[in-house]
């Protein structure tokens, strides 16, 4: 069981960017069957979702799993609010922080865990421009010292 396979299906790499991840939770996701077949296919977008706590349950909005093809009749509304399965204490904990601290809850990633669809969310606190500029010149520092490496090691 601990070494289960982990397919990732979407990634939101603009949370990195906008954000600064504190904690990460794994979440189940109430789905129907052909949104299950339409993700094992790969067909999801997490870009433009956010997550809201509603009446001690969380709800992700504007993530979007495109119809199954083969499903006809049974396909649902590729953007419908879905319910996250978290534990009554997380949930607890993440809405104390969000009221508290002024923290936002963000999807990072969608995932197959073995045959359960599982995503993560962040608790995370909005980045200032002058944060997001450091990070840019750290990646560009990080970037020029690998190039320099690579054309140092050639010549030799």
């Amino acid at each position: 069981m601990a070494n289960e396979a982990v397919k990732l299906i979407a990634n939101n790499k603009k949370a990195y960017h906008d954000y600064f991840i504190e904690e990460k939770y794994e979440a189940g996701i109430a789905l129907h069957g052909t949104e299950v077949k339409s993700l094992r296919m790969g067909k999801c977008s997490i870009k433009e979702s956010f997550m809201k706590v509603e009446k001690g349950e969380v709800f992700v909005y504007n993530m979007h799993i495109s119809p199954y093809e083969k499903g006809n009749i049974f396909n649902k509304d590729p953007l419908r609010v879905r319910k996250l399965l978290l534990h009554k204490s997380e949930i607890r904990k993440i809405a104390g922080s969000m009221s508290q601290k002024g923290y936002t809850l963000v999807p990072l990633r969608v995932y197959l865990k073995g045959s359960l669809v599982k995503i993560e969310i962040g608790l995370a606190r909005g980045k200032k421009l002058y944060d997001k500029r450091q990070d840019i010149a750290k990646k560009d520092q990080r970037r020029e010292a690998e190039r320099s490496y690579k054309l140092s090691g050639k010549m030799y």
